[in-house]
C-alpha cells in the first residue's frame, strides 16, 4: 500500500498523463510533418541531395510513424512495436536534421529515448501480469535494466539546463540540479526526486518555451515549440518513474533487502 497520500490518490491517473507527456513530442511532430510537408520535404532534398521520392518517404515515414505510434501506445495496443517504431524515428532524425553533431539536442533526443525504455518497461510489466499463475524467476531482468537505463538518459535532459555562471541562484540551482539528477540516475529516494525534478522543469518548460507568445510566422515560434513538447516528453518519462518506482537495479530496491 502506498503511503504518499498524493501518489495513493493519483497511482489510477499518474500513468495515463505519464503516456500522453511522454509521446506529446512525436504527435506534435507528426501533426507538423503534415502542415509542413513541403518544406520539410525540400529541407531534406536540399541537405541531403537525396531526390523527391526519398525526401517524401521520409516526411511520410515520419508523419505515420509517430502519429502510428502516439495511437498504439494512447490505446494501450502493440505498445512494445510501437515504442520500437519511435526508437527508429528518433534515430532516423538524429541522422538527417545531423543532430549528431550538436550536444544539447543529442542529450535531449537520448532523453526521450529513455522515457521510451520505461514505457517498454512498463509494457513488459503488463504482459507479465497477464500471466500472474506461472512460475517465474522473479522480476525480469531486461525491465530491471530499462528501468536503470532509462533513468540514466533521463536525467541527460537536465546536463542541458546546466547555466556555468558565477552568480549564486545559477550556482544554487546546478547544486540542487545535479543532486537532484543523480538521486533519480542511482535510484534513492527516486519518486520524490523524479517529482521534485517534474515541477522544477514544469516551471522552466512554460517559462522559457513559452511559444504561444511569439506570432507563428517567426522561426522562433517554431524552435521553441519544438523545444516545449521534447521537454514535456521528459516530464512524461519521469512521471512514469514515480507511477512505477526505479525498479530492481537502485538503492531504494537495495534497501529492502538491507
Amino acid at each position: 500500500m502506498c503511503s504518499n497520500p498524493f501518489l495513493r490518490i493519483t497511482k489510477q491517473y499518474l500513468p495515463h498523463l505519464a503516456r500522453l507527456c511522454l509521446i506529446s513530442t512525436f504527435l506534435e511532430d507528426g501533426i507538423r510533418m503534415w502542415f509542413q510537408w513541403n518544406e520539410q520535404r525540400d529541407y531534406i532534398e536540399a541537405t541531403w541531395s537525396c531526390g523527391y521520392f526519398l525526401a517524401t518517404s521520409f516526411v511520410l515515414l515520419n508523419l505515420l510513424g509517430q502519429l502510428g505510434g502516439c495511437v498504439l501506445i494512447l490505446s494501450r495496443n502493440f505498445v512494445q512495436y510501437a515504442c520500437f517504431g519511435l526508437f527508429g524515428i528518433i534515430a532516423l532524425q538524429t541522422v538527417a536534421y545531423s543532430i549528431l553533431w550538436d550536444l544539447k539536442f543529442l542529450m535531449r533526443n537520448l532523453a526521450l529515448g529513455g522515457g521510451l525504455l520505461l514505457l517498454l518497461a512498463e509494457s513488459r510489466s503488463e504482459g507479465k501480469s497477464m500471466f500472474a499463475g506461472v512460475p517465474s524467476m522473479g522480476e525480469s531482468s531486461p525491465k530491471q535494466y530499462m528501468q536503470l537505463g532509462g533513468r540514466v538518459l533521463l536525467v541527460l535532459m537536465f546536463m542541458t539546463l546546466l547555466h556555468f555562471d558565477s552568480n549564486f541562484f545559477s550556482i544554487l540551482q546546478n547544486m540542487v540540479g545535479t543532486a537532484l539528477i543523480i538521486l533519480v540516475a542511482i535510484g534513492f529516494k527516486t519518486k520524490l526526486a523524479a517529482l521534485t525534478l517534474v515541477v522544477w522543469l514544469l516551471a522552466i518548460n512554460v517559462y522559457f518555451n513559452a511559444f504561444w507568445t511569439v506570432p507563428a510566422y517567426k522561426p522562433m515560434h517554431d524552435f521553441l515549440k519544438y523545444d516545449f513538447f521534447q521537454t514535456t516528453s521528459v516530464i512524461g518519462g519521469l512521471l512514469l518513474v514515480v507511477a512505477l518506482g526505479p525498479g530492481g537495479v537502485s538503492m531504494d530496491e537495495k534497501k529492502k533487502e538491507w
